[in-house]
């Protein structure tokens, strides 16, 4: 079906059940059997008739992808992809957008048993060849208009091993064709028959974002599943009758687990929008196709709260959350005016997917705190530890946020692939715990405060400053759209406090304004802890993921500061 699709949304109940602990041990029963079948779980258990995806285009065109149709199209690309070589347990990259493509090629490759290899299309070819390279990717499946990417040069070799399969186009020289592949195969073929690898047969090898050193390659098991399934329905709260729409890209863990994967698990609609990210096109989005459950990383809300135009009426908002960086009080108070509904962050990291939420479902709702991220999900378990041992610390006590292995049975991660020494600085010595490598609070009642990444808290005159209470603070402010805020070598301090503040279209970054802002965290947080410069700048460094890079601004003013 082709046009706008007005997907229906009736007021359901939750599909959580209270009964915790029985409903992840029936996902973990479920995902992590050894004849378990990606293919099988993904797909084929779904009703045929119903819609997996909607896909829509920047004109508010769009497709309904069914179960059927995907079971039929994916059994012709494992077919194809062993056709070309690809066996089971190889590694398959994908360079593609959001469209139906992108879906038939992930159940192809899962449904042949080979490993999918997610490359983000704003990667350029240095960071594309990284990851094919470490992965030993047999192909690559990328849509034609990325193709340019994979052409012979520096990065990449004249001489490459994997074979290149070009979507929604010709394919050029020595590359194969996606539709003419789809086309030359049956949906019976035995080659497109489902291979079960179990639950700890691996499903995807992501590389994380490399914002604290090189990318490493994370292994997800298909028993990771029980877990991306438990966050949409502990997290997200996603009913049968939600139109849900999760807007991270799937090149990322974020919209990976949780746009593509965990709505598969779950047989739920999920919307996926063909286009690059603007304010209007997302509100146009969220009316049009009647959103009532949506979640998108923190930039998303605040550039909805910064663009000129105004919200549309006739909102059907029912849930609204957040994840992949802390998110910062105004945005809360802004979604209640506009959304109709508050935005619940959540917390979570490549390795492990979500652990600790401001969870929607009845079962685990809870009042928001402002500046919480919340609490472990169901089967998951979290301790802030001391910094210099491995115990629970205090609640109130700045320390290290720490994933409780043993009494987290719905943890997947065991280690990077081909990198013993990474994996061991991620574990305690004995085995129990897993360090995130963030800075954190618990408070009496369990709920977990963001305070920094270990190695962007700033430590002045002895003084713990999180840049992230000084950043919620800087945005307070209503000129202020962005803010960063650095740890910078001082002889006297060790360190002082200093932003990168990027303000709203029309206002001017004077002096005035620096002290304004400057007393303002003063007053709002910390007298000691007020930036001692302020940058306006036109943008801030952030990963393809949206994550802002601190470590580059802390480098930027170390090299000025030599320069002097």
């Amino acid at each position: 079906m082709v046009g706008i699709t007005q997907l229906p949304s009736k007021k359901g109940q939750s599909a959580v059940s209270p009964a915790q602990p029985d409903r992840v041990a029936e996902l973990l029963s479920l995902f992590g059997s050894p004849e378990a079948c990606a293919a099988e779980l993904l797909c084929d258990r779904h009703p045929a008739e119903d819609v997996a995806f909607t896909v829509i285009e920047a004109d508010l065109t769009s497709q309904d992808l069914t179960y059927g149709r995907l079971r039929r199209d994916s059994a012709r690309f494992a077919a194809a992809l062993a056709g070309i070589g690809v066996a089971p347990g190889d590694a398959v990259a994908v360079l593609m957008g959001k469209s139906v493509d992108l879906v038939v090629a992930l159940l192809g490759i899962w449904r042949r048993g080979a490993v999918h290899v997610p490359l983000f299309t704003a990667f350029g070819p240095p960071a594309i060849a990284m990851r094919l390279e470490a992965s030993a990717a047999k192909a690559v499946v990328v849509d034609a208009a990325q193709r340019a990417k994979l052409a012979p040069g520096k990065d990449i070799p004249g001489d490459a091993p994997w074979q290149v399969v070009v979507a929604g186009g010709e394919p050029g020289e020595g590359h194969l064709s996606f539709d003419r592949l789809l086309a030359s195969y049956r949906g019976d073929e035995p080659e497109g028959r489902p291979v079960a690898r179990g639950g700890h047969g691996t499903l995807v090898q992501l590389f994380t974002s490399g914002t604290t050193g090189a990318p490493k390659g994370v292994p997800i098991p298909l028993r990771a599943l029980a877990s991306f399934q438990a966050y949409l329905e502990y997290g997200l709260d996603v009913r049968p009758d939600d139109v849900f729409w999760n807007a991270a890209d799937p090149g990322w863990a974020y919209g990976l687990y949780y746009a593509v994967l965990g709505p598969l698990a779950a047989g739920t609609r999920s919307l996926l929008l063909h286009s690059g990210f603007s304010a209007p096109l997302t509100w146009q989005v969220i009316r049009e196709f009647g959103v009532t459950n949506l979640t998108a990383a923190p930039t998303v809300y605040r550039s909805l709260r910064s663009a000129p135009e105004p919200a549309p009426d006739g909102l059907r908002l029912r849930t609204a959350s957040s994840a992949g960086e802390p998110l910062t009080p105004e945005v809360i108070s802004w979604a209640e005016r506009t959304l109709g509904v508050p935005v619940r962050d959540h917390y979570g990291q490549t390795e492990h997917g979500m652990v600790i939420v401001n969870g929607w479902a009845d079962a685990i709702r809870s009042p928001l705190r402002p500046g919480s991220m919340g609490r472990p999900l169901p089967g998951w378990s979290a301790e802030v530890l001391f910094e210099d041992r491995d115990e629970p610390a205090p609640a109130g006590t700045v320390g290290r946020v720490a994933v409780k292995v043993t009494d987290s049975p719905l943890m997947w991660f065991s280690g990077y692939a081909g990198a013993p020494e990474k994996t061991a600085e991620r574990f305690s010595d004995d085995g129990r715990w897993y360090l995130t490598g963030d800075a954190g609070i618990r408070d009496e009642d369990g709920h977990f405060f963001f305070s920094a990444r270990d190695d962007d808290v700033i430590i002045m005159a002895g003084y713990r400053i999180g840049p992230f209470d000084v950043e919620s603070v800087l945005l307070q402010h209503a000129q202020v759209a962005e803010a960063a805020v650095v740890g910078v070598p001082d002889a006297l301090r060790g360190e002082v406090v200093e932003a990168f503040v990027v303000l709203r279209p029309g206002t001017v970054g004077d002096d005035a304004l620096v002290t304004e802002l400057q007393q303002l965290v003063k007053r709002r947080y910390a007298a000691h802890a007020y930036p001692r410069l302020i940058h306006f700048t036109d943008e801030l460094p952030k990963t393809p993921s949206g994550k802002t890079q601190h470590f580059v601004l802390r480098a930027q003013r170390r090299r000025e500061l030599l320069d002097r």
